[in-house]
């Protein structure tokens, strides 16, 4: 209401002016007082402009949620998608066993954050719903030495989860704060696809120390790869790099290679966001057959070279991890 009044009342001071200038030119007793009114109120205005601006930048910051830390985990991963179909989910699994197979002092951990499709059951073969501890959190269920939480747990296979974005929002919240991990040094996350609600929540919660974008070569993929890139930058989320999954296919017969997606699009998509590119993941029977078993390729066949790609793109992303962290 004060700065209502203030700008009523330089409005009027400038009408007054107007009406006195024939006799501020023979009379200075007027002018001065008018003349010093106005030059103050128009401080006033300023600085109670600034005001304002504080305050709402105050009331705004207030209704952002502060980012507290996982208990026990030192470092969390987030592997995302602008889009889904580009294999991010398998990704996620691979590059979370990568992690313990390049360094097996290493603790990892996995959590499916893709509410509406989670994936993370099937591919660990993992199947109950998790126990609590004495402090009421959920346990995470355990393969491959790696404990993994999900959404899946929660609910039954066939039933489509089908919830508004309050709903979504809380069980974010649970799946991120009533998990006992124990003591992790990466917790990988696997994101849902595309820029909405959950990947707001995840990023203003948490602390990230940063995020690897997947997508394959084709132009409708890296358009939608590049609007993740972009969000993850515009929250002060570290971007790792680029992963190229289904990069190119080998003829089992004849061993031919076919760039069924095109060639290098999320390498050079890596060039143009000056990001890393983290490495090329091949369209490969081998990975499709172990996912659908739940036996994913890095534990299941760790000599092929299809794990081997896996593996040096968790190398490449502890180097990031490395360089962010200095």
């Amino acid at each position: 209401m004060s700065f209502y009044f203030s700008r009523k009342f330089a409005q009027l001071c400038k009408l007054a002016s107007a009406k006195a200038a024939p006799d501020l030119q023979s009379s200075n007793r007027n002018a001065g007082p008018l003349a010093v009114v106005c030059k103050h109120d128009v401080r006033f205005k300023s600085s109670g402009e600034r005001a304002l601006q504080e305050r709402q930048k105050a009331h705004m910051a207030r209704g952002l949620p502060k980012q507290k830390p996982i208990a026990g985990v030192k470092e969390v991963i987030v592997v995302a998608s602008g889009k889904g179909g580009v294999g991010k989910s398998t990704t996620a699994v691979n590059l979370a066993l990568g992690l313990m197979a390049n360094d097996q002092s290493k603790r990892v951990g996995l959590l499916d954050a893709d509410v509406y499709g989670p994936s993370v059951p099937k591919l660990m073969n993992l199947k109950g719903n998790p126990e609590l501890t004495d402090n009421n959190l959920m346990r995470p269920l355990m393969n491959f030495g790696m404990p993994c939480m999900s959404m899946g747990f929660l609910v039954e296979d066939t039933a489509p989860i089908v919830w508004r974005g309050l709903m979504v929002m809380s069980a974010i919240e649970k799946l991120l704060r009533q998990v006992d991990w124990g003591l992790l040094d990466y917790l990988v996350v696997d994101m849902p696809p595309g820029t909405g609600d959950v990947q707001l929540s995840i990023t203003q919660n948490i602390p990230i120390a940063g995020a690897v974008i997947v997508s394959t070569p084709q132009d409708i993929a890296l358009l939608d790869a590049r609007r993740g890139a972009e969000m993850f930058r515009k929250v002060n989320v570290p971007v790792l790099g680029l992963v190229q999954n289904m990069s190119v296919f080998q003829c089992p017969q004849c061993n031919h290679q076919t760039h069924i997606f095109g060639s290098d699009g999320a390498r050079e998509l890596a060039r143009t966001l000056e990001v890393e590119f983290l490495g090329d993941i091949p369209l490969h029977l081998n990975i499709r057959e172990t996912s659908d078993k739940g036996q994913p390729v890095v534990v299941s066949s760790p000599a092929s070279p299809e794990a081997e790609a896996y593996r040096r793109i968790a190398s490449a992303v502890v180097c990031r991890l490395t360089e962010e962290s200095r």
